[in-house]
């Protein structure tokens, strides 16, 4: 038996992902904001391709000047060997010279300050303190660090705090919870000591719905705290965080609609916004005009290769998205016309042996894609997920089973909500056998308390 090293030359069978493979797989994975930006940089660096314009167009193109200005790309082509891109002396047009403009906490509290009536010295303080302040509207700083720093007197910082303390967001500038509470009750002109009180000491217990206890340590009626507690959290605990740098506005595009024709129930694709590409008209007459130069030829043919695959690609995403959301309404058809509580389970393995792809293709074309109905927009990735089987036989996705505790939940009486335990008990009486802890699983991860949390008095 031969355990040796040695050198042997075989031939092996193995999958090559290919540049035009790897872009088509990307654009199946873009939503519609992202192939818009993608094809405005295609059409940028690509002479070949144009949007397709409506017949109307009166739109001319001087044929010279772009037959300049192609000549004037391949030179810089031949340059950089086709793969350095543009020379380093031009300046390139880039999304990413263009900043959004953002209102943060600290420049809305200084123009507040500008107006304030501080004194020169007084306004220095208010600067700084300012600077102490975080993303959520509270001060970070302690009086003392504050006056050391500043060379001043800690009664003069906390003079300048109490001042900034009266800023909008009312209850920035606080030094912690109970503070910023505080600030917006006196904004309020709330005048209840018991309301101080409770929120100064017993805003834990507050918060695990502790008012029956609350009540019996303070001499007051449960009523009177479950009023009380009402009031508390309708306060805005983070004041600042409207002012976040990270708190950016994010815009749904629906990639697909559901719409009704009679019975019937359609998709439509949703394609506006995003340019329909078409060869250029002219590259006949710029292939003829640089037919002697072997380099022009070259650089066209490679373009022209890259438009036609680029178009390909962008259709064959739409047509995948097409068939994979017809799947999805068809598959959940009880969704579509009844509602949440009718979600079956539902496989990216299902959907692609329906369409005929596979299913890390479908995983590919549900990505961040939209989904807009009667229901509201949902992203696609919503409609798949695991269950269980209902003693009727129905298959019932876990979405569903939560849309039913919310129902049950929602119809509860306040002052004795129901127990994860009686939940499940109510579930099986219509053929759902679920457990306890499956049941507070699902009901934390919509947000809601625990029976004790519930409750109201």
């Amino acid at each position: 038996m031969n355990t040796g090293y040695e050198l042997t030359i075989e031939q092996t069978q193995k999958p090559q992902m290919t540049q035009e493979l790897i872009q088509a797989i990307q654009i199946l994975q873009f939503n519609n904001q992202e192939l818009t930006e993608y094809i405005a940089n295609e059409l940028l660096e690509n002479p070949v391709l144009e949007p397709l314009k409506d017949d109307t167009s009166e739109e001319t193109v001087d044929i010279d000047e772009l037959r300049e200005r192609l000549l004037e790309i391949n030179s810089e082509a031949q340059h950089s060997n086709y793969s350095e891109g543009w020379d380093g002396d031009r300046e390139e047009f880039s999304f990413e010279r263009f900043v959004a403009f953002r209102y943060s906490l600290v420049e809305h509290l200084l123009s507040q300050l500008e107006f304030s009536g501080l004194n020169e010295k007084e306004s220095q303080i208010g600067r700084y303190i300012v600077q102490c302040i975080d993303d959520n509207g509270y001060l970070t700083a302690k009086t003392e660090e504050i006056a050391e720093s500043l060379g001043v007197e800690p009664e003069t910082v906390e003079s300048v705090i109490s001042v900034i303390q009266t800023f909008d967001p009312v209850g920035v500038g606080a030094r912690n919870l109970e503070e910023c509470l505080a600030i917006q009750l006196k904004h309020k002109g709330e005048t209840d000591k018991n309301v101080f009180e409770i929120v100064k000491s017993r805003l834990a217990d507050i918060g695990d719905n502790k008012i029956a206890l609350i009540a019996k340590d303070m001499g007051l009626g449960v009523t009177e705290v479950q009023a009380i507690a009402d009031k508390i959290k309708k306060l805005e605990p983070k004041p600042g965080r409207l002012f976040s740098s990270d708190a950016t506005i994010k815009y749904v595009f629906p990639d697909v609609y559901i719409e009704k024709d009679g019975e019937k129930l359609l998709v439509r694709s949703n394609d506006s916004g995003i340019p329909q590409l078409a060869i250029s008209p002219l590259y006949d007459e710029i292939k003829a005009a640089g037919e002697e130069d072997e380099s022009v030829k070259k650089y066209l043919n490679e373009k022209l290769n890259s438009a036609m695959w680029l178009i390909k690609s962008i259709e064959q995403r739409k047509s995948t998205i097409y068939k994979v959301a017809s799947a999805i309404l068809e598959f959940q058809d009880g969704f579509f016309r009844k509602g949440t509580k009718y979600l079956k389970p539902l496989t990216l393995k299902q959907v692609g042996e329906a369409v005929g792809i596979h299913e890390s293709t479908v995983s590919r074309a549900i990505n961040g894609k939209y989904m807009q109905c009667e229901q509201g927009v949902f992203e696609l990735k919503y409609f798949f997920s695991g269950g269980l089987k209902a003693d009727k036989g129905e298959d019932l996705s876990s979405n569903s089973i939560k849309a039913m505790i919310k129902e049950i939940i929602d119809a509860e009486n306040p002052t004795h909500p129901y127990s994860d335990q009686r939940i499940a008990e109510m579930l099986a009486k219509d053929g759902i056998d679920i457990s306890r802890r499956t049941i507070a699983k699902y009901r934390e991860a919509m947000g809601i308390q625990p029976s004790s949390g519930r409750r109201r008095y």
